[in-house]
């Protein structure tokens, strides 16, 4: 007889398992306490295998946190390390717990005996009536419940708050820019650090001296007029700016040569300085003590050094540092040549001196080393001056007009793509020096060159659309009926000059050709208004745009018809 297997019943066996993991920290009961929180109904078996992992990930974290507590030289864990082993364990760290501001609990007071007895007795919501050994912390009922803590939250005065200071937000991150350096030279300014002077920069005379030992003195080294001639004993110091022109009263004469000459140290060094000496006596060489004339093979000797000068300004590197006192030297040039007084200077020397000055600015625009963009401004002034000069000398008048408008074109040309607004303002200044009524015959003789060198819709605005070429029409005019002044000389000479700006609006001859095949007409043939009713159309526009004069010059040349359409904008049509 076979002996059936009895099994224990269900309630024996809770019973052993729970026994088996009474030894845990964390209650079972706690764990129910927290499903019933969430709305959860768990049984004893799942809620103690909760208890378990729990319990175990507890210690996972606890033994992470203990390693950083050791490699820390610590016997304290704190929160820190806490948040250290979760960031490990790839768990996102509890928020608000520092090390530095730990949290304060504070201790509940306990609850009566009727009160006890009311939350036992009190009704389940999930039916029946609760049994105080299910409170919430987990405690038996024999017990009582156990102590409970909370965090204690600080009482502000807002009488306190309200009579404290404002404390303003702070600045958020911004960006901002700032010249590190400006052609080499670091700019003094706060967010750059102070320059640190040098032990072996010595005597700060020192380097100014070498200006004078050269024996080249003057703003621009014999362009500088005085009673005396074009000696250049005019200045005190041969770089502009480096030097005092003049001793103030009441001011110690060393204190303001120390003063002017520390510009120069702090720019320029030795070589620079001795270059910039032997290149203003090469361009400009002083003039001979006893005041005669030079021979020839002195000239020879001058144009040579004059050459290789302004070979070596226009292709030689490193001249960037000097660069602002060449152009100060020339602008003072200009200025001292054109200021001079009858009898100071001679016509010849007046007129080789300002060919020099523009032959030095058109090879500083062709070093490709030298960055001139920030001295436009003061470059610009000696050219305009020369072009718009009412009294040049008669024998350099129509050469220094014509090369300070080419090197107006080539200053144009390599800068008003950087700069678009300088061309019409050059242009507006043009076109006021040439329809003035006050203006010389030389200013507008060189208004007109300038338009040509800005380029062909200047030329177009000015003369056609400006009224330019009908106000210079209207001045010959006055010449020939016998209204002669002081200003009407060289009237030949500015009509010549409309003439050959007219002619930069000539359409090339490819052009022509094929305006000619497309419409079958002679566009290489004279206006003729008496013939073609056309014609008679564009003569009577030109006329009006351009005056009686210029329109006859323009109507009887052989390719009148062609340009006097281009003149005025017009499509070559039969």
């Amino acid at each position: 007889m076979m002996q059936t297997p009895t099994t224990k019943p269900a309630k024996a066996s809770r019973s052993a398992y729970e026994a088996a993991h009474a030894g845990g920290v964390f209650k079972v009961d706690s764990i129910k306490d927290i499903a019933e929180s969430l709305g959860l109904t768990i049984s004893d078996l799942v809620a103690s295998s909760l208890a378990s992992d729990v319990e175990y990930r507890l210690n996972q974290v606890i033994e992470e946190a203990a390693r950083f507590m050791r490699h820390g030289r610590r016997t304290t864990l704190t929160t820190s390390d806490i948040e250290q082993a979760l960031r490990v364990l790839n768990i996102e760290p509890l928020y608000g717990h520092s090390a530095y501001n730990p949290t304060t609990f504070r201790r509940a007071l306990p609850f009566s005996s009727s009160s006890q007895q009311q939350m036992g007795s009190s009704s389940n919501p999930m039916g029946g009536t609760s049994s105080g050994s299910q409170n919430p912390l987990g405690a038996s009922n024999s017990n009582g419940p156990g102590p409970v803590y909370f965090p204690e939250d600080e009482e502000i005065d807002f009488d306190r708050v309200l009579r404290e200071e404002k404390i303003a937000l702070p600045k958020g991150p911004s960006w901002t820019a700032h010249w590190l350096a400006v052609e080499g030279v670091q700019p003094l300014i706060p967010e750059n650090p102070p320059a640190v002077p040098r032990e072996g920069d010595g005597d700060p005379l020192a380097k100014g001296d070498i200006l004078a030992k050269a024996g080249v003195n003057g703003a621009v080294n014999g362009a500088a007029v005085n009673g005396s001639g074009i000696n250049g004993t005019g200045t005190n110091g041969l770089l502009p700016g480096a030097t005092a022109a003049k001793k103030p009263i009441g001011t110690n004469a060393a204190t303001q040569h120390q003063q002017n000459q520390q510009i120069v140290k702090q720019v320029l060094s030795r070589e620079l300085q001795l270059y910039y000496a032997r290149l203003t006596s090469s361009l400009l060489p002083p003039p001979s003590a006893s005041g005669s004339t030079p021979s020839a093979s002195s000239i020879s000797a001058d144009f040579a050094k004059r050459t290789a000068a302004l070979t070596s300004l226009r292709h030689d590197a490193g001249l960037q540092a000097l660069l602002p006192y060449l152009v100060r030297w020339v602008g003072e040039g200009v200025v001292g040549a054109l200021k001079a007084e009858e009898g100071t200077m001679d016509a010849e020397t007046q007129g080789r001196t300002l060919e020099v000055l523009l032959d030095v600015i058109s090879a500083i625009l062709d070093n490709t080393t030298l960055f001139v963009e920030p001295y436009l401004h003061q470059i610009l002034p000696p050219i305009l001056s020369i072009l718009l000069h009412s009294a040049l000398p008669t024998s350099h008048t129509t050469l220094l007009r014509t090369t300070a408008s080419q090197t107006l074109s080539k200053l144009l040309t390599q800068h008003s793509t950087t700069y678009p607004s300088l061309s019409p303002r050059i242009m507006k200044t043009l076109l006021l020096a040439l329809i003035s009524g006050n203006k010389s015959v030389g200013t507008r003789e060189g208004a007109i060159r300038g338009l040509v060198g800005v380029g062909k819709e200047a030329v177009r605005k000015g003369l056609v659309e400006g009224g330019g070429a009908r106000v210079v029409g209207g001045l010959w005019e006055r010449s020939r009926n016998g209204m002669h002044d002081e200003d009407m000389e060289g009237m030949e000479g500015l009509v010549d000059s409309v003439t050959d700006a007219l002619r930069s609006l000539k359409p090339s001859s490819s052009q022509a050709a094929a305006v000619s095949s497309m419409h079958m007409m002679d566009t290489s043939s004279p206006l003729d208004p008496n013939a073609n009713e056309a014609d008679a159309e564009v003569y009577e526009k030109l006329t009006e745009v351009l005056g009686e004069f210029f329109a006859r010059q323009v109507a009887s040349a052989s390719d009148g018809r062609a340009w006097a359409r281009e003149v005025l904008g017009m499509e070559l049509v039969v």
